[in-house]
């Protein structure tokens, strides 16, 4: 172990038992972390990353993996070092949480849902520093006041099935926070955050780094927060380490064939300046099934949405009666013409996926047109909306939960065949082994379950279900978000793929810009319910004019170390509430048109 290091991990090999067989979940690492430096570990899904970081709190042994070699030296206060891989059960329930704290990647099984936030926070706070009950809410208040939670009493009597999803990870990194913790584990703690919060919190923790003296052990596949947050970099692939030196190294001359895919996998704000239309990603070592730019088919309009407004109710008093309503989705228009894609954007809450949602009818809206192939989508009946679904069909975020567990992959994506088609066996047999063919997955896959794929793969086979009926329009919410960057780069190449060859719209819903870059026709940019800004996608990201967008795009994290974003150049305000009593009139969206199709909304509309 190096003089100066704080946790020093020294030929760590991990094993899982399963029914084939051990199956070595790392194999053979070594690296060191100093007070006060941040160590990225890096990779793809399945590479180790995880396993690493939970064999240092010993909670890997809960997951049934076994540390079956090496030391995981940790410096207790007097200097000394302790091998954390003999600790008892008594000891290491000291260590976690008190002197190595850990943001979990899943915030929602990262929390008890039976229990207050309050309650959560304030568990480590009562048993690990002896605080009074007052005492350690006073400290939860601050911690979520640090996060930047909004209204952070009321937050506490809260339960976590009542906080959105982005609330919900800050919740966490305030609990893995709350004792001041010698070494942080941070594993894919902005996966799911948006880039505004992702720029606040990793900004937070750079903070708290350099205030406290820190040591930071952060997990991603992001490289941009790799190159905002790093001082080493380790790359890890299949259990092995393959690459490690300084960001500067790492970005500047990667080594391994490995590092120099990752980093080409990913999007990079900028690299589509000069360019009218999306382009296929170039991953090393692999073919691209476009060649070049996919342009609209032709001026068409498939989708044309008027006026769009969806509302939810809020319920209060006793009997429970409509007292407020939610604004999701205040007078949005736009139109998507065949084989193009508008993308929307904005942070969590804006109401992209609402209005996503009301245009299939999945939610009600409350009022506005939607026209798709010149049928009108909110006047329709039951069973004419069933008709129409074969237009209309949707990728949604999480594949996982998309995907029914119980049946195999060949049922769930001839499922929308045997509904909509009289078919037989062999003619479903045939049809969705050509779906898998042309989202890339082997026939092999046919009898598999969605537990048995990564998930890349399934989000696959959500796109294949989606193909089935052959759509004319497909509405993508985060359908990347969640995927590594090379699986997201394949992803992303097989829709402009798919664009390109069967001419389907796409509304594509993400808040991840150099993404909506990458893949957009046009960009409708959302906050508060309301499009702020709409246009051609060059228009949006080279000549930004409403405040918002320009506050999103200054946000993005660039894949370049000599780039990084310094916590006073964020400038962000909380979003207001969007709950407005009933009754209560937002007025007319106004816009002001700056060049011919690139719309700004006025300071006459409130926003």
């Amino acid at each position: 172990m190096l003089d100066d290091a704080l946790v020093s991990i020294e030929n760590l090999r991990v094993e899982f038992e399963t029914n084939d067989g051990t199956v070595v979940g790392v194999e053979d690492i070594s690296f060191d972390i100093a007070p006060g430096e941040t160590v990225c570990v890096v990779g793809e899904s399945g590479s180790g990353k995880s396993v690493s970081s939970l064999s240092l709190m010993r909670l890997v042994e809960f997951g049934g993996g076994t540390i079956a070699k090496g030391a995981l030296n940790f410096r207790v206060d007097d200097g000394s070092a302790m091998n954390l891989a003999d600790a008892d059960a008594e000891l290491m329930r000291t260590i976690r949480g008190n002197k190595i704290g850990m943001i979990f990647q899943e915030p929602m099984t990262a929390l008890n849902p039976v229990f207050t936030v309050g309650r959560q926070l304030t568990e480590g706070l009562r048993v690990h520093k002896g605080l009074s009950q007052s005492e350690a809410e006073a400290r939860a208040v601050e911690l979520l006041r640090q996060v930047r939670i909004p209204e952070p009493e009321r937050r506490l009597k809260q339960f976590p099935h009542e906080l959105s999803g982005g609330m919900r990870q800050r919740v966490v990194i305030a609990m893995a926070l709350a004792c001041e913790p010698r070494l942080l584990i941070a594993d894919e703690p902005t996966t799911a955050l948006d880039v505004t919060i992702q720029a606040e919190i990793l900004a937070l923790i750079d903070r708290l780094k350099r205030e406290t003296g820190t040591a930071v052990l952060f997990i991603t596949h992001d490289m941009a927060v790799v190159a905002q947050m790093a001082d080493r970099v380790v790359v890890m692939f299949r259990g092995n380490k393959v690459e490690e030196g300084t960001v500067e190294e790492i970005f500047a001359n990667p080594k391994e064939t490995y590092t120099q895919q990752l980093l080409a996998a990913v999007p990079k704000l900028g690299e589509m300046r000069g360019k009218d239309a999306p382009e296929p990603m170039n991953i090393p070592g692999e073919k691209a099934y476009v060649a070049g730019p996919v342009k609209p088919r032709s001026d068409k309009v498939i989708l044309e949405v008027e006026n769009l407004t969806t509302r939810f109710p809020v319920k209060g008093g006793v009997l429970r009666r409509t007292v407020a309503q939610v604004h999701a989705v205040e007078d949005v228009s736009f139109a998507i013409r065949e084989g193009e894609t508008l993308a929307l954007v904005g942070e969590s809450g804006c109401g992209k996926s609402s209005c996503g949602r009301s245009i299939l009818r999945l939610v009600e809206p409350h009022s506005g047109h939607i026209t798709i192939n010149d049928r009108d989508v909110v006047a329709m009946t039951p069973n004419e909306l069933r008709d129409a679904r074969r237009d209309m069909q949707m990728i949604f975020q999480d594949p996982f939960a998309s995907l029914n567990p119980q049946m195999t992959l060949m049922a769930q994506v001839a499922e929308p065949l045997r509904n909509y088609h009289q078919m037989s066996s062999s003619e479903l047999q045939d049809r969705v082994s050509e779906l898998f063919d042309r989202v890339h997955l082997p026939r092999s896959f046919l009898r598999r379950y969605p537990h048995e794929l990564s998930g890349g793969q399934r989000q696959r086979i959500a796109i294949a279900r989606a193909l089935a009926l052959n759509p004319k329009l497909i509405i993508a919410d985060e359908a990347v978000s969640a995927l590594d960057v090379t699986v997201q780069a394949q992803v992303l190449n097989l829709l402009l793929e798919l664009q390109n060859d069967l001419g389907i719209s796409m509304l594509f819903i993400s808040h991840d810009m150099a993404v909506v870059e990458r893949v957009s026709h046009h960009v409708g940019v959302m906050y508060l319910g309301r499009i702020v800004e709409m246009g051609p996608r060059a228009a949006i990201f080279e000549d930004p004019q409403h405040a918002y967008t320009k506050s999103l795009l200054s946000a993005v994290p660039v894949a370049d170390p000599k780039q990084r974003k310094l916590e006073r150049d964020l400038n962000f305000k909380p979003i207001p509430s969007p709950i407005h009593p009933m009754g209560y009139d937002p007025g007319a969206s106004i816009y002001h048109e700056v060049t011919p199709g690139h719309m700004v909304l006025t300071s006459e509309s409130g926003y």
